[in-house]
């Protein structure tokens, strides 16, 4: 099989043939029809990532496809089912072999493509929201890179929680992008004042923020009293300084969100916040924003995608 693989610590990753895997007990092997890209991906690549396996290993966080063989001890889900699968590496392949016990059944009328590009973004945008920020209906929830992987969830799942949303991209076209998924205002990071606007639309209760850096400094003193800060990640390069006293003038909460990590400690949160996201998408009112598709030997092209900021949505690769 083809495989996107990191051969040794340090290494640069290549599109080599490998081995076909075989299921090991307590996993599943997948003939992979789709796997999402996250900006995690590009930390793995340079060592940063907070999880980043040892070497060797194959990139890719999420996938979906077809389950063609169990390993020992496993009775399902059979062969044949489509399943969805977070599991940190393996992706970016014709075949893996992951934790049956993460393989998530597809609804029908959810193609690969799609369930590859939605486990991490959506699951970390409705726990966020609902879980850690508890987002109540008629709140103002302000949302920085809100045309990225994340931020584009976290517009639609605001808006199917009754907030008021208020995307902050940088362009025009990116902006457009979060108005169809539901923004009731704009905010042009690029030519704009992000705390002024959002001080003028009345302050914000819940800031969504994957990007760091000004943005965090901007959206933080527009925060209104009791206001929680949901700290995703750091898009910009840059990690926001808190000053805890500045915290006590107004009864703010700044809450760290890493989706993964319920798997180890508290995996119901995880489990529990996919079974409403499937619902939701059978019911039409969530539906993924996939800016391109491209095959497995353009696997360094989607990448650089990510890292010059030239998607919206998600990038999904696809093995042929």
């Amino acid at each position: 099989m083809r495989a996107f693989h990191i051969e040794s610590a340090g290494a640069e990753p290549a599109l080599c043939t490998l081995p076909d895997p075989e299921p090991g007990p307590g996993e599943l092997r997948l003939r992979i029809g789709a796997c999402g890209l996250n900006f995690a991906d590009l930390l793995m690549m340079s060592g940063d990532y907070q999880d980043t396996p040892e070497a060797p290993f194959t990139l890719g966080m999420e996938v979906a496809g077809t389950v063609d063989a169990l390993g020992p001890g496993v009775d399902g889900p059979a062969t044949g089912t489509r399943v969805a699968v977070f599991a940190g590496q393996g992706g970016l392949a014709e075949m893996g072999c992951f934790p049956a016990e993460r393989a998530v059944p597809l609804p029908d009328a959810m193609s690969d493509i799609d369930a590859a590009a939605f486990q991490i973004a959506y699951g970390t945008s409705h726990v966020a929201l609902a879980h850690t920020a508890r987002l109540q209906p008629g709140e103002t929830l302000l949302v920085l890179g809100a045309a990225g992987g994340v931020g584009l969830t976290a517009v639609e799942i605001g808006k199917v929680m009754g907030a008021r949303v208020i995307a902050c991209a940088r362009g025009a076209t990116k902006l457009a992008v979060a108005e169809r998924a539901g923004a009731d205002h704009l905010i042009d990071a690029e030519t704009q004042d992000i705390r002024a606007e959002c001080k003028r639309l009345g302050g914000v209760d819940v800031v969504y923020d994957p990007v760091g850096g000004d943005q965090f400094e901007a959206a933080f003193r527009a925060t209104n009293p009791e206001g929680r800060l949901l700290t995703i990640g750091f898009a910009s390069g840059k990690m926001p300084q808190i000053k805890p006293n500045h915290l006590l003038v107004k009864n703010l909460s700044v809450m760290g969100l890493y989706w993964g990590g319920f798997l180890k400690f508290r995996p119901s949160v995880v489990t529990d916040s996919l079974a409403t996201l499937m619902r939701w998408y059978e019911e039409g009112r969530i539906k993924p924003h996939v800016s391109h598709v491209l095959p497995l030997e353009r696997v360094s092209e989607a990448l650089d995608l990510l890292r010059a900021r030239k998607s919206t949505g998600k990038v999904v690769v696809t093995p042929r």
